[in-house]
């Protein structure tokens, strides 16, 4: 089987084996290659000591030099070079506590993670593949190399690269492989929350975010988010909707681009429903006030998962203003944009049409109808460029200072007041009019 490297992957190896050392490229470089995708990194492996690995190439980097790796610096592009090795005792289910280097391949293979990821080729030897890689990439497998107990002993965060692997691929999880996530699932507790999110993230903008229900079904949400199994366990008893929330919240995941906020928008939308749950009469389910309280709880989840501000602040408008169904007047949907702002759209229209295309046939029609109406109308006051913020309003707070007001809260009150006027009709925006309502 041959493979195409790169021709910086190539040089370096040829000067590792001019040397008279071993090299390969591994890991995910070659799983990505069988499978006629574009490697984004090329790792490469080597029987060289990174000392050795130093003194053959003139620009390098101690990216990781404890445990073996040196960066390989050719104009300005990185290629990280680890020695082969064996890991030590793993004390915190993430790190070894000292690794040490060997010159057989095959002891490096056998520690890595999963089958597909443990496939080493040069141009030499070609494929090298103990573990039947290729045979799992075939039958679209994802299975530890080895014992998978042991393999999620020494690294807990595998128990969720196992499912996001799988939702990359497509992939199922080999049911040995499985039972032992099943069996750890707990031990992501010791695991940092930044790690979980960057693989929960990874996973949700797959081509199968559906496979988020893997980590329901394993144990692995109630450790890292339980609202989610409060989710799958509400359900729905309303002409409006057939699967539980959290059906219903991985039905809409397919429904929206493989965009982070997005996906996480849609993740989170109806996290308060279990909360907000009241049973009417007749035994029909509401959420009342949902919406808002979901905003807050996404706040708080994201927060914990150690998100970045900006990315909390995105998706909690978006979770806030998802079931905000302005009358379809222009005065209107200006005032849901002047309150929920620009910038939530167009994904506040992706997060309401997928919300519809997961619910009940009942009423559908009605409703996609209904937010085509709302994005014509949204359409029509953008091109229009009608003022929607303070910013665009006529007139400043200098402006009315100028005019005789005095500095102070009054002074914001006024303007407020002033567009709130210009919301309800914008030709009301020009700076003579507005002058002359504050005099």
């Amino acid at each position: 089987m041959e493979l195409t490297l790169p021709d910086k992957v190539s040089y370096i190896l040829d000067t590792l084996h001019s040397a008279g050392f071993e090299g390969y490229a591994v890991g995910g470089c070659i799983r990505d290659s069988l499978l006629g995708k574009e490697p984004k990194d090329w790792d490469i492996t080597t029987s060289a000591t990174p000392k050795e690995v130093k003194s053959l190439f003139p620009h390098t980097v101690d990216t990781g030099i404890s445990h073996g790796t040196v960066t390989v610096l050719l104009e300005r592009e990185g290629f990280e070079v680890t020695t082969y090795r064996i890991d030590g005792k793993y004390e915190d289910s993430r790190h070894p506590k000292e690794v040490t280097f060997t010159p057989n391949l095959l002891e490096d293979l056998k520690r890595r993670d999963f089958t597909i990821n443990a496939m080493a080729y040069n141009q030499k030897d070609g494929l090298v593949d103990a573990f039947d890689g290729v045979g799992d990439l075939r039958r679209g497998l994802i299975r530890c190399v080895g014992d998978a107990k042991q393999r999620f002993k020494e690294d807990a965060l595998r128990l969720m690269r196992a499912v996001r692997f799988a939702a990359q691929l497509g992939f199922s999880i080999e049911r040995e492989t499985y039972a032992a996530i099943c069996e750890m699932a707990g031990d992501l507790r010791r695991i940092s929350v930044e790690r979980i999110a960057a693989e929960l993230v990874g996973l949700l903008v797959s081509d199968y975010p559906e496979k988020i229900r893997a980590l329901y079904e394993s144990g692995i949400t109630s450790v890292i988010l339980p609202e989610f199994d409060a989710m799958m366990q509400t359900e729905q008893k309303n002409p409006h909707h057939l699967y539980t929330v959290g059906e219903h919240t991985i039905a809409a995941l397919s429904f929206v681009e493989k965009d982070k906020i997005l996906r996480l928008a849609v993740l989170l939308h109806d996290v308060a429903k279990p909360l907000c749950e009241t049973v009417d009469e007749e035994g029909v389910s509401h959420f009342h006030g949902h919406p808002e309280l979901g905003g807050e709880m996404a706040k708080r989840i994201l927060r914990r998962l150690k998100f970045d501000n900006c990315s909390i602040q995105s998706i909690c408008r978006l979770v806030s203003a998802h079931d905000d169904n302005p009358p379809l007047t222009e005065r209107s949907v200006r005032r849901v944009i002047m309150r929920i702002g620009t910038d939530a759209f167009p994904a506040l229209f992706a997060l309401k049409r997928a919300d519809i295309l997961a619910q009940s046939n009942y009423q559908r029609q009605e409703k996609l109808e209904y937010l085509d109406g709302f994005q014509m109308y949204y359409r029509k006051i953008i091109e229009a460029k009608d003022c929607l913020t303070l910013k665009e309003l006529a007139v400043s707070g200098s402006d009315l200072i100028q005019a005789g007001m005095a500095e102070g809260p009054a002074l914001g009150e006024t303007l407020k007041e002033l567009l709130e006027l210009v919301i309800d009709d914008p030709k009301k925006n020009t700076k003579e009019y507005l002058l002359e309502q504050v005099k």
